[in-house]
């Protein structure tokens, strides 16, 4: 089949796939500094000298530094929370093995929007940045963590209205498995390290059995009976 594009044409598909790489590049590195340096000691010659280009090209592309950072805070919360829906997409549907699946769960929120790099950075910039740029920031609370409890909440109401839980206020409990989902990690993140799979999942079960020890069924009263108390010795 013969090519139908013109010259012209294959040349500005190339044009705009450089710009587009070269974007992304400038990107990456602007966010490694900004989480290094801070937002007023970052530099656009260090940025550039890190994405290996011209710092006529990063003004090229956003005038100045601050265009730059918010540029960035924007495109690392766009793929934080796509990775966010992702995780939640894996929210355990069913009673069964409820502890085990809470618990998986846990971890891959941690492992894959907490405690990564994208988490990290996020965190980072609203403790040095925050006073800064509130409203950037409080768009971030309410896409990231916000959007976070909003979609947890509907989830646990799903499990609730299956007779696997007992919840009665849902954004409540949504907010307290988070909290107890990174209870045990947050010193660690806090400056900086990075828990290993070990520490994840023992995090996890700690969360989820605390959690399921205020909101879940007894057996007995999932299957539709009375719980059965132990008999007392006479």
């Amino acid at each position: 089949m013969k090519d139908s594009m013109t010259p012209a044409v294959r040349m500005m598909g190339h044009t705009q796939r450089g710009q587009c790489a070269k974007r992304m590049s400038i990107l990456d590195a602007a966010a490694d500094v900004f989480c290094r340096q801070g937002f007023a000691a970052a530099s656009i010659d260090e940025i550039a000298a890190v994405a290996c280009v011209s710092r006529q090209t990063i003004y090229n592309h956003y005038r100045e530094k601050e265009t730059l950072f918010v540029a960035v805070v924007e495109d690392v919360m766009n793929r934080a929370n796509a990775m966010l829906f992702s995780v939640l997409s894996t929210f355990p549907d069913s009673a069964d093995d409820l502890e085990d699946g809470l618990t998986a769960f846990a971890v891959r929120l941690n492992k894959n929007c907490i405690c990564n790099h994208d988490g990290k950075f996020l965190r980072k910039l609203v403790q040095t940045e925050g006073e800064r740029y509130p409203h950037l920031f409080e768009g971030w609370r309410q896409q990231g963590p916000g959007k976070l409890t909003t979609a947890l909440s509907a989830l646990l109401a799903r499990l609730t209205h299956k007779q696997a839980l007992a919840i009665d206020d849902f954004d409540v409990a949504a907010r307290q498995f988070v909290a107890l989902a990174n209870a045990d990690l947050q010193m660690m993140t806090l400056f900086g390290g990075t828990p290993s799979n070990e520490e994840l999942e023992k995090a996890a079960r700690n969360a989820v059995r605390t959690f399921l020890k205020a909101y879940g069924r007894p057996k007995a009263e999932k299957a539709g009976g009375e719980p059965q108390l132990a008999a007392i010795p006479g």
